[in-house]
């Protein structure tokens, strides 16, 4: 059969996926940071908004948890954020074969987890495996995995990945730290073991202590030798170590940060971004690609089973409204996907906003207004709760919004534990979220009928598109099949698109080398400090 090396590959990804990411840097100067030297040492102090409740990149979903695990394990391969393009790490080259259904990796020698212990094909075996026996507990890296039919281990440096169906996506998986890799001792730990720190990792960093809602703590890692082929240096980590302060109120995030008892707040607010910029603060941010944020109603409950009600929600949001509450670094929704992420397309068509027809629509379904303005039905209000942990003030706007055309929206925000708890259950009336990957097809992540099913909804034609938009080979049928589903998705009201996330990063002017990854995360190994003015 006939093989693709990597550059073939690579360049199969780029016809699939043409696009340009690119950070923004305000408040600083690139070039001053280039032409100084890195100096090794110091202990970089990072403020995060939420506890990250579980450590382990293979399980868990939200940022502040994956910037962390990302900085203890590698990944066979990176993604450059500039191009998009695909290019070696833990793998030195790869194989795919012509239908996209065999993965052959070479990986690269002298890699070591941080006991010592050896990394090889079996190790990829190993992980991999472990991931599908995790199931919905891994509810990233599972489904990046979906359909996997074998994994042969020919020889300690050739790991050959096998699925059962063109797999258009798992390259670019592969480069994600949800497909990072964990020591024997880690494998086999339960899975509540490895969310509180059991984790031997391959990375640059090792994790010396984990206090809920309190701090992470990081050291170096010794002997390191084997960054990403996009990285800026080689050998150890410059960073002696990295602590992550759990801060949630923004107000101590900012003074800690323009006192300099912070070196990077990962959490900015957009109220303290101009005033951040004043103190000669640099902001760095990128717009995160992926599903933006947005509704989710779960059609098992009898409230959103109704499409009308659905529609309804979709036509009484005014999103240009939202503007003034964002950062300015945000955008607020075009589509279910953000405008960063391949294959991409405008579908603001589809998010008019019409409260007229929305208050048509509910007249029709029978919920009649109350004298305190709420609709009800049969004796039950057009009420529902929405639980969310995240920084988001334009929900109180959607609140306020809804409110007009009858419909009572209560927001309920709680720790991040506690909303991942009622999001597991199944039994909130509307979910809220987005889900960050440089990927469209994490659109088959979030709805796939099959699989994770955030709306609880019995298989269709959206089904059927993204299984093919994942298997397909030809960019422009993947394109069709994509742009189709998306816009199922917000007819049918599946998904409610609000808002693009974006990444606000603020650091201290002796912070350099901070930059992002493909998907608006970031990797800590370049990362040094200078002295502080």
């Amino acid at each position: 059969m006939q093989k693709k090396t990597f550059k073939r590959a690579a360049q199969l990804r780029r016809s699939l996926y043409g696009f340009l990411i690119t950070g923004v840097l305000a408040g600083g100067a690139h070039a001053e940071q280039a032409a100084t030297t890195p100096q090794k040492g110091g202990n970089l102090l990072v403020a995060i908004d939420t506890d990250p409740n579980c450590l382990d990149p293979q399980q868990a979903g939200n940022n502040n948890s994956l910037n962390i695990g990302r900085q203890l394990t590698d990944s066979l391969t990176d993604q450059d954020p500039q191009s998009g393009k695909i290019v070696p790490w833990l793998a030195t080259h790869w194989q795919v074969d012509d239908n996209n259904r065999r993965f052959t990796f070479t990986l690269r020698d002298g890699v070591t987890f941080s006991d010592g212990t050896p990394f090889t094909a079996q190790s990829v075996k190993d992980n991999f495996e472990a991931i599908i026996k995790l199931g919905a507990k891994a509810s990233l890296a599972s489904t990046y995995l979906k359909g996997l039919k074998q994994i042969d281990v020919p020889d300690a440096h050739t790991v050959v990945i096998t699925f059962d169906q063109p797999n258009a996506q798992f390259l670019q998986a592969t480069s994600t730290m949800s497909l990072g890799f964990f020591a024997p001792k880690t494998v086999n730990a339960t899975s509540e073991a490895r969310c509180q720190g059991e984790l031997t990792g391959t990375g640059p960093f090792v994790l010396k202590k984990f206090i809920h809602n309190q701090k992470v703590d990081l050291v170096r890692r010794t002997g390191y030798q084997w960054p990403s082929s996009i990285a800026a240096h080689q050998g150890e980590s410059y960073l002696d170590g990295v602590e992550y302060r759990v801060i949630p109120e923004s107000g101590v995030r900012f003074g800690s940060l323009i006192s300099g008892q912070l070196d990077v707040n990962v959490g900015v607010t957009p109220q303290d971004e101009a005033l951040l910029l004043a103190k000669k603060i640099n902001l760095i941010a990128r717009a995160n690609p992926g599903l933006v944020y947005s509704l989710f109603p779960n059609q098992s409950n009898p409230l959103m089973a109704d499409k009308q009600v659905r529609s309804a929600l979709n036509l009484a949001i005014d999103r240009d409204a939202l503007k003034p509450v964002l950062s300015r670094y945000q955008n607020v929704a075009t589509s279910v996907l953000a405008k960063t992420t391949p294959l991409y397309q405008d579908l603001s068509a589809q998010l008019k906003y019409d409260p007229q027809e929305a208050e048509k629509i509910l007249d029709q379904a029978g919920w009649q207004r109350q004298a305190n303005g709420v609709r009800s039905k049969n004796g039950e209000p057009l009420r529902f709760t929405i639980s969310y942990w995240q920084s988001a003030p334009f929900l109180e706007v959607v609140q306020q919004q809804l409110r007009k055309v009858g419909i009572d929206l209560q927001l309920e925000k709680a720790p991040i534990s506690q909303v991942v708890a009622r999001q597991a259950s199944g039994k909130l009336v509307v979910d809220f979220y987005n889900l960050t990957r440089s990927d469209p097809d994490v659109l088959r992540t979030v709805f796939d009928a099959n699989g994770r099913n955030v709306n609880k909804r019995a298989p269709g034609e959206v089904d059927k598109l993204l299984v093919q938009s994942s298997e397909t080979l030809d960019a422009q049928q993947r394109q069709q099949d994509v742009t189709k589903a998306s816009s199922l998705l917000i007819s049918e009201g599946d998904a409610i698109p609000l808002v693009e996330l974006a990444t606000i990063i603020g650091t201290g002017q002796n912070v350099h080398g901070f930059h992002f990854d493909a998907s608006s995360r970031f990797q800590l190994y370049d990362t040094w400090l200078s002295a502080k003015e």
